[in-house]
């Protein structure tokens, strides 16, 4: 069994409001959630609302496979129009 786990640190520049910011974070989850087999979870930055990390974990039988779903993630957010990917990192357990 491999689980991959995805850390993505976002910044929000057109949030003014934790209100905003929730409205752009509940979409891209909603996305990401529809389109691959994952869980995901905004687990940092709470409280701000020009940031955001998610954490994003995927379970398989096959290395290569979670390294690649969570790849095509990662790219998939650098395209999200209302969130910008600062940064991420990828962990195979």
């Amino acid at each position: 069994m491999v689980i991959g786990v995805l850390t993505l640190e976002l910044a929000i520049e057109g949030a003014c409001s934790l209100k905003d910011k929730r409205r752009a974070v509940r979409s891209l989850k909603d996305r990401l959630a529809h389109r691959h087999n994952i869980s995901i979870a905004e687990t940092d930055y709470l409280d701000e609302h020009r940031r955001a990390e998610l954490g994003i974990a995927l379970v398989s039988n096959e290395p290569r496979f979670v390294e690649s779903c969570l790849s095509k993630i990662v790219d998939e957010t650098g395209r999200h129009r209302q969130v910008s990917l600062v940064d991420y990192s990828i962990e195979l357990l």
